[in-house]
């Protein structure tokens, strides 16, 4: 991870890892106020904003961690992620979905993480990112039963190539501290005690308390194969300490209930009931994460929905007629380009032929009155799939899709209209509305079909009016069988 990530994300890692947390939360908090602070390159910015999202999340800043680990991911957007950098973000990323609880996704995560960084040919990013796959299978063992052996093999081969790779630092100690428990989980416990004695003097002059807390929990497994359990007592102790100390709480739950397992056999009922409230202490601090993770998510996704919901209701009503509720030019237009590939269709373009007439005599009110009326009376009579629209003022289209009948629903149209009782918009009093209809048909687009049946409706009006006419020169639809 060094040279990933700025000198200032580092320095407050550091403070972490070394148990300093107040110092750490106002570093962190200097850090968020300075701003980004990024490198250059989307990997580069991407592998910052998710390191951060790990330390906003081991200082308890379970919102922002969440914000940056959705900016972080973002950049991962790629087809074939490349580079240390991208290696190391797919990594920490399936850190921190280990952390919440999902161990299949953050095994796909690590696993890919793994395969990236072998193509890139940085050792030791390839022995960072071996040792989370290591973790994995060694986490997989410790909840397995007949296959156990085999996840703390997978393990050990892992840890014993990035052991391999790794440089002299900390990576290289962490590895060998983990690489450590396999082998004690594999009855190796000469080999297991070496590597986590060397592991545990370097974390201490380090500094560097997850691997010290590593080894001595390692060594106190160890004892207690050995049947020294006063000895595996004390190692434990100092590994629950370490793990409260850097506030890893995942570390602490484990620890403390091997803690509490050699206590109990010890015949230790103090040290088990202080092993136990430290246990539950710890997981109700992972419960209240995972409850503030889980809120900020439901809100987010409320907050998604109800926006997706505003712009749906935005786009209804961009495309929808206020007075009539039917569709408006726009709407029917952007319908209609979705169906143009239909093989056949009818269009009908109608007028109000006296709403002018209307108007005048009753009032605007009335003939809105009127327009309202004639929309429900064309959707009685078309289909739900069908098209209805008020195309502008008094004129109407109607788009009839797969359908063989259009002059005779036309025509039905015209005479619903004329049989129509008016008296509750007009009075008793009031001449009631005619319509003329256009009418064309084709397996041709939209525009050509409205042009063709505009045509058509123009004859009908001056033809006389409260008429339909039929565009003829049009290809006309297969007589039904």
């Amino acid at each position: 991870m060094a040279g990933l990530v700025p000198e200032a994300d580092r320095h407050v890692r550091m403070l972490l890892e070394s148990g300093r947390p107040n110092a750490a939360g106002l570093a962190f908090k200097r850090l968020v106020a300075d701003g980004a602070n990024h490198v250059d390159g989307p990997w580069d910015s991407s592998v910052v904003l998710v390191h951060r999202a790990y330390l906003a999340w081991r200082l308890d800043r379970i919102p922002l961690a969440l914000d940056l680990v959705a900016e972080g991911w973002t950049g991962l957007d790629v087809d074939r992620p490349e580079g240390g950098a991208a290696a190391q973000t797919i990594g920490m990323l399936g850190d921190l979905l280990q952390a919440v609880g999902h161990h299949d996704a953050a095994r796909e995560f690590i696993a890919q993480s793994v395969q990236v960084a072998r193509r890139c040919g940085d050792p030791e990013v390839l022995a960072h990112c071996l040792e989370r796959e290591a973790n994995c299978w060694q986490l997989r063992a410790m909840s397995a039963n007949s296959t156990a052996d085999d996840c703390f093999r997978a393990a050990l081969e892992l840890f014993d190539e990035a052991l391999s790779l790794a440089s002299p630092g900390q990576v290289r100690d962490r590895v060998r501290a983990g690489s450590a428990r396999a082998l004690a989980a594999l009855g190796h416990l000469a080999e297991a005690e070496s590597r986590a004695v060397q592991a545990l003097a370097a974390g201490e002059e380090a500094q560097d308390r997850y691997t010290s807390a590593i080894a001595n929990w390692v060594l106190a497994e160890i004892r207690r194969h050995q049947h020294r359990l006063a000895e595996a007592r004390t190692f434990a102790r100092r590994a629950v300490e370490t793990a409260e100390w850097i506030r890893d709480t995942r570390l602490r739950i484990r620890f403390s209930l091997a803690l509490t397992a050699i206590c109990r056999e010890l015949g230790d009922p103090v040290g088990e009931a202080a092993a136990l409230r430290s246990m539950v202490a710890a997981s109700r601090t992972a419960m209240r994460v995972l409850q503030t993770a889980l809120g900020q998510a439901l809100d987010q996704r409320r907050a998604a929905i109800e926006a997706q919901r505003q712009e749906s209701a935005a786009q209804q009503d961009a495309c929808q007629d206020p007075l009539t509720g039917l569709l408006n030019r726009r709407g029917v237009e952007n319908r209609a380009s979705a169906a143009d590939q239909i093989s056949v269709r009818w269009l009908m373009v109608m007028d109000v032929d006296n709403l002018k007439e209307i108007n005048d005599a009753a009032g605007h009110i009335a003939g809105d009155a009127v327009l309202r009326e004639l929309a429900q009376l064309l959707r009685r009579e078309c289909r739900s799939d069908d098209l209805v629209c008020r195309w502008a003022g008094d004129e109407f289209v109607v788009l009839l899709a797969d359908r063989t009948d259009g002059p005779e629903l036309a025509e039905r149209i015209r005479a619903a209209v004329g049989t129509h009782d008016w008296t509750p918009q007009l009075g008793s009093g009031g001449r009631p509305p005619t319509i003329s209809v256009g009418v064309a048909v084709g397996a041709t687009s939209f525009a050509s079909l409205f042009v063709a049946a505009d045509r058509a409706l123009y004859r009908a009006k001056h033809a006389g009016r409260n008429r339909v006419e039929v565009e003829t020169g049009q290809a006309l639809p297969p007589a039904p069988i």
